[in-house]
């Protein structure tokens, strides 16, 4: 077992490190082809690495360092996640417990989910201004839908045979909701989480680029070309894409893989 798990364990770190370095390596092909071609400086993996090691040694970067930017993103995501997350099960209950609100308001959530994030910018500048607020209604109106339509398709995916079973054994409303409403919605929900962090995660720089908030990433990101800071500029995007990949590849996937076995193996047994 130890062996299979060491051998495990090898293979794991070789994908890993295979995939690095085809990234760098394409990455310093691109910049070097842009050097030779248009004459101009384009960031290298080692430019950014010493950039990185330079911004988390604690040097100014737009009167902030790179950690205040990237808490002021972080609390923005955050809020503007759970905010959504709350409103799209809230909403979801509630279509589940009454069959006509989800047949009237369903279209409207679906049309919702079609509307890319920066489509809300004009709306949201016209209700909260130039603001924070507008960040987080951006995040909130894509967010939302994905999350309600997910959750509310989970609820509605129950195996008609265990509803059978649940009310044969006396099980009322709350008692097949707990057993087996919840877990046939738990892998749906689950997977609109993914889609739902990887939505908001991406809206939110993108709204910090927009409507400008004087700190975060995005805001920083977009405000580096008046610097020609473009180094400072790429390493907010490495930040960026390893907090999306520390969410996606060390939380949501193993938790997503390990509802979904104990849900098949209930089915099973």
């Amino acid at each position: 077992m130890p062996c299979a798990r060491r051998d495990r364990l090898r293979s794991n770190l070789m994908r890993v490190a295979g995939a690095a370095l085809f990234g760098l390596g394409l990455w310093e092909i691109v910049a070097l082809t842009v050097q030779s071609m248009r004459g101009i400086p384009f960031p290298t993996p080692f430019d950014c690495a010493i950039g990185l090691v330079q911004l988390m040694g604690g040097s100014p970067f737009l009167d902030f360092t790179i950690y205040e930017h990237t808490l002021a993103s972080c609390a923005r995501w955050v809020s503007g996640f759970v905010l959504a997350y709350g409103a799209g099960i809230a909403y979801a209950f509630a279509a589940f417990w009454c069959p006509l609100f989800r047949t009237v308001s369903m279209p409207t959530v679906e049309v919702l989910q079609l509307i890319p994030g920066l489509a809300w910018v004009p709306v949201v500048i016209l209700l909260f201004g130039l603001s924070p607020a507008s960040t987080l209604a951006i995040i909130v109106l894509t967010t939302f839908p994905v999350i309600a339509v997910s959750a509310a398709m989970g609820f509605s995916s129950a195996d008609t045979d265990h509803v059978r079973v649940g009310l044969m054994c006396g099980y009322g409303f709350w008692g097949l909701l707990r057993s087996v409403y919840l877990p046939s919605a738990l892998p749906h929900i689950l997977s609109g989480t993914r889609i739902a962090l990887g939505v908001s995660w991406r809206v939110l720089v993108a709204a910090e680029m927009v409507v400008g908030s004087g700190k975060g990433l995005g805001f920083a990101i977009i405000q580096s070309r008046w610097t020609m800071d473009y180094v400072s500029a790429f390493v907010c995007i490495i930040i960026i894409a390893l907090i999306g990949l520390g969410l996606e590849r060390l939380i949501l996937l193993p938790l997503e893989r390990r509802t979904i076995k104990r849900w098949e193996m209930s089915h099973e047994r």
